[in-house]
């Protein structure tokens, strides 16, 4: 072949392999249009996935499920915002029960006073109290109660002649005139009783449920018509009774007096509760017995000296017939108030009640009664075992702010 025809066959040859690899080259994109982008290829598929992390995660003490040891809140559930402290007075009108009498003359023109003479009397007193209760929910409380009769008293004469009073003080004389110049064959004796009753309390309240005053103002939620309190603290009773026997004789214008003086206190801790039982919207039916064992301090003096007040002596010792002993005995004490409250508003309730307290182990005046004063052993220690009931009336308010 000629080298002309040769060189055009290889320039042939070129041209072919040039436009081959022209058109199998990509389109270029048109202005404007964003270049095509080969997708890779995906992970073999013998590769594992991998798990995804557990998340970081803490539980809202609000939820349902909440946190271990706290109570999750219910839904709609709000905290009351009732006043928190309060305060209330009463008046109590009161009287108690007398143990058997001793005789404070012989019989004389058919007439013979004893120690109960006369009964009692229903005194005034007052009761008074403050609180304040604790926590978002007011299920804790502190109570200060105080509440005191004062003046329970009786009095009865006798007039006769020839009268033998009791004791008899045949070891005693006022001035340089022997005692029982004074006390027998006298013309005319009283008696008389002063009582008092004193009562101081430090309560803890923890109630179940709801505080009792208030109504709630959610149908959905209604009032509770039942509702319990538990209390706990410590009690102070006082309790304490004076006999007066006034023997009245020729021998001067000043009667002869003897006098036991009985105070019984006692202390210690108590258990409790306060039941409400709500019958119609606004009142309640409200119950709070109580129940006290305690340590019980007891102290009797007794005294012989006339009216106007010359004392009358030991004739062996020359000492004055005035004998103080003490004794400490374990006591108990049990009550319960009943009363009906009208709560007038969320503030303030009105009540009225009646209150009954048990008293038990105690020393009485009445016991401590001798039947002849000789020495200062006839008058000295106490006799202790006898019971007493306090009871009466009590009306008042409660203020809550």
């Amino acid at each position: 072949m000629r080298p002309a025809a040769r060189s055009r066959c290889v320039l042939a040859a070129c041209i072919r392999a040039a436009v081959a690899v022209v058109l199998a080259a990509p389109a270029a994109p048109a202005r404007g249009q964003a270049p095509a982008v080969e997708a890779l290829p995906g992970p073999p598929a013998a590769l594992p996935q991998v798990a995804e992390p557990p998340p970081m995660y803490v539980p809202d003490p609000a939820a349902a499920e909440g946190l271990p040891g706290f109570t999750p809140f219910r839904a709609g559930e709000r905290l009351p915002d009732w006043p928190r402290w309060f305060a209330g007075a009463s008046g109590l009108v009161m009287t108690r029960t007398l143990p058997a009498g001793t005789a404070t003359m012989q019989p004389a023109g058919g007439t013979q006073l004893t120690t109960t003479s006369g009964g009692l009397s229903w005194p005034g007193g007052v009761d008074l109290e403050v609180g304040r209760w604790f926590g978002p929910r007011q299920h804790h409380g502190l109570e200060f109660i105080y509440w005191g009769v004062y003046g329970m008293g009786s009095q009865a004469d006798a007039t006769a002649a020839g009268l033998n009073a009791i004791p008899q003080a045949g070891g005693a004389t006022v001035g340089a005139v022997p005692a029982n110049s004074y006390l027998l064959g006298a013309s005319g004796q009283q008696v008389t009783r002063s009582d008092l009753v004193n009562d101081v309390e430090i309560n803890y309240l923890y109630t179940l449920w709801q505080r009792p005053e208030f109504l709630s103002p959610d149908p959905a939620t209604p009032t509770r018509s039942v509702n319990l309190m538990w209390l706990a603290g410590f009690r102070f009773f006082e309790l304490q009774d004076v006999l007066t026997a006034s023997t009245s004789s020729g021998q001067s214008g000043s009667p002869l007096q003897f006098q036991a003086a009985t105070n019984n206190n006692l202390f210690g801790g108590q258990l409790g509760a306060k039941f409400d039982w709500r019958f119609v919207p606004r009142l309640r039916l409200d119950l709070v017995p109580k129940f006290l064992l305690a340590g019980n301090q007891i102290t009797n003096t007794s005294t012989l000296a006339t009216a106007a007040g010359t004392p009358a002596t030991f004739t062996a010792t020359n000492a004055p017939v005035d004998v103080h002993s003490t004794l400490g005995v374990f006591s108990w004490l049990g009550s319960i108030d009943t009363a009906v409250a009208w709560d007038v508003t969320d503030r303030w309730s009105l009540w009225i009640g009646y209150r009954v307290v048990g008293v038990g182990n105690i020393a009485q005046a009445d016991g401590q009664w001798p039947a002849t004063i000789t020495t200062a052993g006839d008058l000295s220690g106490v006799t202790a075992g006898s019971s007493t009931i306090v009871h009466g009336g009590f009306a008042g308010f409660q203020g809550r702010y």
